[in-house]
Parts: C-alpha cells; sequence; structure tokens
C-alpha cells in the first residue's frame, strides 16, 4: 500500500471534515492509502508547549511523513487570504527535506475553508501552493471534467476543494463540497499511483 499523507490544521473542524473526505476519496483507489495527520497551534507565548500527541484527531505530522508519503493532500483555514500561521510553521521548518529533495516529483493537492464565498478561497490555495512549487512537487487541481465545479453554489475551484463554513464556521459540508473532496482525494491518489508505476 501506497500512503498519501492528508495534513491539514483545522479550528474549528471544517478543514478536518474536508481532510477525511479527501482521505475517502484517496481510499477508493486500489493501492492507496491516507495517512491523516495534523499540526499544534500556535502560540504567542513563546514558552507555550503543545503536547506532544493531541488529545484528540490525527498525530502530529512529523517530516518522516513527508518523506514517506507518495503524494501530498495539504489543508488549511483561510487567514486573510492565505494558509493559517499553524500550517506555515510547519512548513517553514522543511528546509532539511527541501534540501534533500524528498518530495520532488510526488504530486500535492491543496484545500481551504473560508467564513465566507469570496473569504479568500483562491488565493489561500494558490498561495499554498507556493512552498510545494519549491519542494518540487507536481500541483493537482480539479479539472472541469469533474461537472460539480460548474453546478456549485457554495465550495469549489479548479485550484483545489474549497467550503464554505460560513460566520459562525458551523456550516456542515455541502453535497457539492463533499463530491470535489472525494474527487480530488481520488484524482491525487491515481495520478500518485501513476507516477510509482512509471517509475
Amino acid at each position: 500500500m501506497s500512503e498519501i499523507l492528508v495534513l491539514y490544521y483545522s479550528r474549528y473542524g471544517n478543514t478536518a471534515a474536508m481532510a477525511r473526505r479527501i482521505a475517502h476519496g484517496i481510499e477508493a483507489v486500489e493501492g492507496m492509502r491516507a495517512r491523516l495527520r495534523t499540526v499544534p497551534p500556535v502560540s504567542p507565548e513563546c514558552a507555550a508547549v503543545a503536547p506532544e500527541v493531541p488529545e484528540a484527531g490525527p498525530p502530529y505530522a512529523t517530516m518522516d511523513d513527508l518523506r514517506e508519503c507518495a503524494g501530498l493532500a495539504f489543508g488549511s483555514p483561510t487567514r486573510f487570504g492565505n494558509m493559517a500561521a499553524p500550517l506555515k510553521h510547519f512548513i517553514d521548518q522543511t528546509g532539511s527535506i527541501w534540501m534533500q529533495g524528498a518530495l520532488v516529483g510526488k504530486p500535492a493537492a491543496v484545500f481551504t475553508s473560508t467564513a465566507s464565498l469570496h473569504g479568500g478561497q483562491e488565493t489561500t490555495l494558490l498561495s499554498m501552493m507556493l512552498p510545494l512549487l519549491h519542494h518540487g512537487m507536481l500541483i493537482v487541481g480539479l479539472p472541469y471534467t469533474e461537472k460539480t465545479l460548474l453546478s456549485t453554489t457554495t465550495g469549489g475551484t479548479p485550484y483545489g476543494a474549497s467550503h464554505v463554513a460560513g460566520p459562525e464556521d458551523r456550516n456542515p459540508l455541502s453535497e457539492e463540497e463533499k463530491r470535489l473532496c472525494l474527487a480530488l482525494g481520488r484524482r491525487l491518489a491515481e495520478i500518485a499511483r501513476r507516477l510509482q508505476h512509471e517509475s
């Protein structure tokens, strides 16, 4: 079994719900498995330390998770049109992985959740791609052959899956958002499998 790393940060559970849907899409592809990982929150208090193992949910990501993955699904809530600080903090620590070229040639996809429909979904997704491109990853989006992209009135972009959580962060994933998360996971896993067979 080859594993796709589904690495995300979630504050209110919306990005986590997307991650689980993407994982289902990954595991719908024969021979592929999802490895769910998260990152701890960051604090303005320099001495603040999160426990090494979170109280609930998946384990915190390590550099080995990146080295070992066949592909990466990278998810964050939107913060002013950009990824959240905890995920940025984690990716900023990947210099050794970058120097080794550990992610070069592996496929990657991005996903996000915002409070409003025009709350920076596309800029967040595009900015999340930048460090992945520096790592030499191959960006996987959602093509318009996914007909849901043409009909969704909630989340969904060609740059990656997205969700509109609402101003109170309480909106569940819409049916369109669920379908696009599944499609993104499946597409990422299919491309990872194809790349592995060709190498």
